[in-house]
């Protein structure tokens, strides 16, 4: 399998946006003009799931949904202004939306890679022929774990290993993978949940830490004692077709090490399914990172607005990323963004 660096960073394959950036990095008007590489589009709030470790547990898994005409339309002219990819997931289960496959077809034909974060119920739903990737949430290696963690009946977990074989048999070029959250009571089950993966046809498994996030309702696994992953062997598993992507120096990753966030609000963005767009998803509902509503404004109104440029602000000069959630998404990218002022001798290639 090839190498899809699902562990690095990506940001410096796109030189020219990365120019981009470190030109506006003392230029607020300048660095307005950049649009995003990457979205994350939630398409409707509710879900099937009610996940022990959910993030966005305090959002409250609302029945509301984006209008089919109005996101396609915001997605095509993103699409225009420069917008790479989109990621269907967000704060509920992408699959719920009666016209999912419409809307992924619509980003496909504007030109957008398109991917999915789902708990894979849905997913005998859904074409993935045209898609990038597609990630299933899966963290238990046993039924009675998976009814337990995902708050679910058991059928589910049978339900969701079917429908990755189906999908498996009509995926085309699209990678398939399965992502389980390093969660103590599951360590034991680590071994079995690879077993699967490889026998399902499953391109990849990753397996990585819980991290808090600051709004969560749920503090359950906060402190959770990883030790009982130490010393697993999930490598023994790969096959020529088949990775596993076993985190544990990123688990023991406890500062940022880092002063700023540097891709906020550049490289990527959050729509929500009420229309609402943020900047960072780990600040959804904080009225500092929102942006604007794709239902009363254009894409390019917004990102180009007077809410963005006052974000670009404070994200800059007064965000304490102390309050910021650890091993973000954009840990890597600012990571790599931090090393154009911080690495020593750096003239010398």
């Amino acid at each position: 399998m090839t190498d899809i660096r699902i562990d690095g960073e990506k940001l410096s394959l796109h030189p020219h946006r990365v120019a981009k950036w470190l030109e506006s990095r003392h230029d607020n008007a300048t660095a307005a003009e950049i649009f995003q590489l990457y979205l994350e589009v939630s398409p409707v709030g509710a879900c099937n799931h009610r996940c022990t470790f959910c993030a966005v547990d305090y959002i409250g898994y609302k029945a509301v949904s984006l209008d089919t005409h109005l996101i396609t339309d915001r997605l095509h002219e993103a699409a225009g202004l420069g917008v790479k990819s989109v990621m269907l997931a967000g704060e509920g289960e992408p699959m719920l939306h009666k016209r999912i496959n419409e809307i992924a077809a619509s980003s496909v034909a504007s030109g957008l890679d398109v991917a999915w974060t789902t708990n894979g119920t849905l997913l005998n739903r859904v074409d993935l022929s045209t898609s990038t990737w597609c990630k299933v949430s899966i963290n238990a290696g046993t039924s009675q774990s998976y009814a337990r963690i995902h708050r679910t009946k058991e059928s589910d977990f049978a339900r969701v290993w079917r429908n990755i074989e189906l999908a498996r048999a009509n995926i085309g070029k699209c990678t398939l993978g399965v992502q389980c959250l390093m969660l103590p009571e599951l360590a034991h089950e680590a071994e079995d949940l690879a077993r699967r993966c490889r026998d399902a046809g499953v391109d990849y498994l990753v397996i990585k830490p819980y991290s808090q996030h600051k709004f969560s309702v749920t503090h359950e696994y906060e402190n959770a004692d990883r030790s009982a992953w130490e010393g697993i062997n999930l490598a023994q598993y790969e096959t020529d077709s088949f990775r596993v992507h076993y985190r544990p120096l990123t688990a023991a990753t406890k500062e940022i090490p880092y002063n700023r966030c540097h891709a906020t609000p550049f490289f990527w963005g959050y729509v929500m399914a009420t229309g609402d767009v943020y900047s960072c998803s780990a600040y959804l509902l904080d009225e500092r990172f929102k942006l604007g509503n794709i239902n009363e404004s254009s894409f390019a109104d917004i990102w180009l607005g007077e809410k963005r440029r006052r974000n670009i602000d404070y994200v800059r000069n007064h965000l304490d990323i102390r309050e910021c959630r650890v091993n973000c998404r954009m840990d890597k990218a600012n990571r790599y963004l931090d090393g154009f002022d911080t690495v020593p001798h750096r003239n010398f290639i």
